[in-house]
């Protein structure tokens, strides 16, 4: 199996927990993967990538422009400003909740992600997922990560089964929080079955 997958937003929300689930579960299922995370000021709210690649034609960590199969995007703006990796054929999954920078309490410009999502919408072919409504439903915001995960797996664009996927995440979480994890991954992956047939569109 090749894959390339871009996972974005910024710190806080989990993105690298993430890239590790998704890095290992291909790696269980018999893949060769490379990965690398691209990081500023993550602790204070700033923008996180994380480069997963699956197979042995990847020769670099870092995913060609035009080339990702998949983005998962925690924050809509950093789906935007990352959005050339994307390939014509590829599929963003969009956190619809915008994380407000740090410079919006001083510049007050309104910010909150609306037209960075009517962008997508028009130029990308893509599943939008309500993070804040789901992680209301498990009680925690902190679960965000494990949801887009499912939406990823149900989606069918990862080439991962959900089996596996759901043994990493038991693996990489708290002990007690596993039963809750797995009832936000089961609960993205439910979504991304109702989109797995998105057709391709042109960028």
């Amino acid at each position: 199996m090749t894959k390339d997958i871009l996972i974005t937003g910024v710190g806080g929300q989990g993105t690298v927990l993430a890239s590790k689930i998704i890095a290992a579960s291909a790696m269980t299922e018999g893949n060769t993967v490379h990965s690398a995370e691209t990081i500023g000021m993550a602790q204070r709210g700033g923008p996180v990538t994380s480069h997963v690649r699956i197979g042995d034609t990847a020769y670099s960590p870092l995913i060609p422009l035009g080339k990702a199969d998949v983005i998962l995007g925690f924050e809509p703006s950093e789906v935007v400003r990352n959005i050339n990796y994307l390939s014509p054929e590829g599929l963003a999954v969009v956190n619809t909740t915008a994380v407000k920078p740090v410079t919006e309490s001083l510049s007050r410009s309104g910010y909150d992600g609306s037209e960075m999502i009517e962008y997508l919408k028009k130029n990308v072919r893509c599943v939008f997922v309500d993070g804040d409504r789901e992680c209301r439903k498990l009680g925690s915001a902190k679960f965000l990560n494990i949801i887009l995960l499912g939406v990823a797996c149900g989606s069918g664009e990862l080439g991962i089964s959900k089996e596996t996927m759901l043994e990493e995440t038991g693996k990489r979480v708290p002990a007690k929080f596993r039963e809750a994890n797995i009832k936000a991954f089961l609960a993205g992956f439910e979504i991304g079955e109702q989109v797995f047939n998105i057709p391709p569109r042109d960028l």
